[in-house]
């Protein structure tokens, strides 16, 4: 297999000037009688190359009118210090080969620049602009850093189901899985009889990977599962997607306080790795007119912050004596909204906070009942221009209290059997936090919309590619 060098090594300086080869996309093409420049990409960084080509070289004169944007091509030659101002290095023909044609008349990215609507149209291609290959880069570096993370801390891996007969969140919103004729499934008494399905019950795709994951982190005291969740929740905002990523850790052993202290060194932990090894791309995201002015000093601070920690009751009294007229009135028992998350974050505290222990009414059936019998263990990991990144809690470990729970919400006893289980066979104070990925991707990029940091982003009324 030909070995080309990536564009990023030499301008990372990893590469020696001298006898090289490449591949890549073209950018641009600028032709003159002495003298012909390529801008070349190869999609390995935010910076292309500059290709110098005689015209007078060999074959040039034949492919010339078919370099135009979008076209492959491979090329050998030499690397040198250019002397031009404004790039370090350019390449030297020797020889050139098309690979791949790219009519300007039909290929749907010219010189010009796009709009981020233009693009999500176009998602066969958009990998290939600038915008999209920065987001997508960083992405990749936030998904390592993830797994260095928890793996340096002795976090075991996890794969859970993608296919599941319980509802996490016991919000009902999930895309069903069935075998089932759908004009004409199979019925007893007007019902539809799911005991002929595939699965023998009603089963549906996963909103979380936190029930399985507890099942895991009681046998292995500390896991983590990062992979693709699903809410069927009929949503076209920014900041929901059908089909989108969580990282859910579960620790054995761990009370609220250990939860918050873990959740917060993570964020910030991977917040500095991404800034280390995307620095060029974060650079060059926070330049375009969509981002946030101050975006990248935001996150170096909110790295390098100190979290506050405040109880909801009295984040509840600072927004009632603050003045502002919310669009969404507060009072005690509210669920927090991004306009009261930011006002703390941005306003009142200046910097990260985590707010703690919820109302029970407003949270799900797994958290822990605090003494008062009015509030659960929960945590929010709040973050300035954003609000909530992380949402755990410590998990109701006392068999009675979450049996009582599992009742007083109407769900279904016999599906969570096993879960009941857990908390007879040796229970333990356990707990755990989720981050979708895509949010965490949002907060570092500056995108202002979730479709553009998932390469096929999933929403109602589309599924394409």
């Amino acid at each position: 297999m030909p070995k080309y060098v990536a564009i990023r090594e030499i301008v990372e300086d990893k590469v020696p000037v001298g006898a090289l080869e490449l591949a890549g996309w073209i950018r641009t093409h600028r032709q003159s009688k002495r003298v012909s420049f390529i801008e070349l990409s190869d999609g390995t960084s935010v910076s292309n190359l500059q290709l110098v080509v005689d015209p007078q070289l060999p074959g040039y004169a034949d492919v010339a009118p078919k370099l135009a944007t979008g076209t492959s091509i491979k090329v050998s030659g030499e690397l040198v210090v250019s002397p031009a101002k404004g790039q370090k290095y350019e390449f030297q023909v020797k020889a050139l080969e098309l690979l791949g044609e790219a009519d300007p008349e039909s290929y749907p990215l010219q010189k010009k620049g796009h709009t981020l609507e233009f693009l999500r149209e176009n998602l066969h291609l958009r990998p290939r602009t600038a915008t999209m290959g920065a987001v997508l880069r960083v992405r990749s570096a936030a998904a390592f850093a993830v797994h260095r993370y928890f793996t340096e801390r002795g976090f075991y891996y996890l794969n859970t189901p993608i296919i599941g007969t319980s509802d996490c969140e016991g919000a009902g919103e999930m895309f069903r899985v069935s075998t089932f004729d759908p004009e004409n499934p199979p019925r007893v008494n007007g019902k539809i009889d799911f005991s002929q399905d595939f699965f023998k019950e009603p089963a549906s795709l996963t909103v979380s990977g936190q029930l399985e994951g507890e099942i895991c982190a009681m046998g292995l005291s500390k896991i983590y599962t990062f992979g693709p969740t699903f809410r069927a929740e009929n949503s076209n905002t920014t900041r929901h997607l059908a089909e989108f990523w969580m990282i859910e850790p579960e620790m054995a052993f761990y009370e609220l306080a250990d939860n918050i202290d873990l959740a917060q060194d993570f964020v910030q932990d991977v917040m500095r790795q991404v800034l280390k090894s995307s620095a060029s791309e974060l650079e060059f995201l926070a330049s375009q007119e969509w981002v946030e002015p101050g975006h990248l000093e935001n996150l170096h601070k909110v790295s390098e912050s100190t979290f506050s920690c405040m109880d909801y009751t009295d984040a509840i009294k600072v927004l009632e004596s603050s003045g502002k007229t919310f669009e969404y009135p507060v009072s005690w028992g509210i669920d927090l909204q991004s306009e009261h998350e930011r006002f703390l974050t941005d306003e009142y505290v200046k910097g990260p906070v985590t707010v703690v222990n919820y109302p029970k009414d407003i949270k799900a059936f797994y958290m822990r009942l605090n003494e008062d019998g009015k509030t659960v263990r929960a945590m929010d990991v709040l973050v300035p221009r954003l609000g909530e990144i992380i949402g755990g809690s410590q998990r109701e470990e006392r068999y009675d209290v979450l049996l009582e729970k599992i009742r007083a919400m109407g769900l279904d006893e016999q599906s969570y059997w096993w879960y009941l289980e857990l908390r007879k066979f040796g229970t333990v104070p356990h707990a755990g936090f989720g981050l979708g990925f895509e949010r965490l991707l949002m907060y570092m990029t500056g995108m202002q919309n979730i479709r553009d940091v998932m390469p096929f982003p999933r929403f109602p009324g589309f599924a394409k590619f």
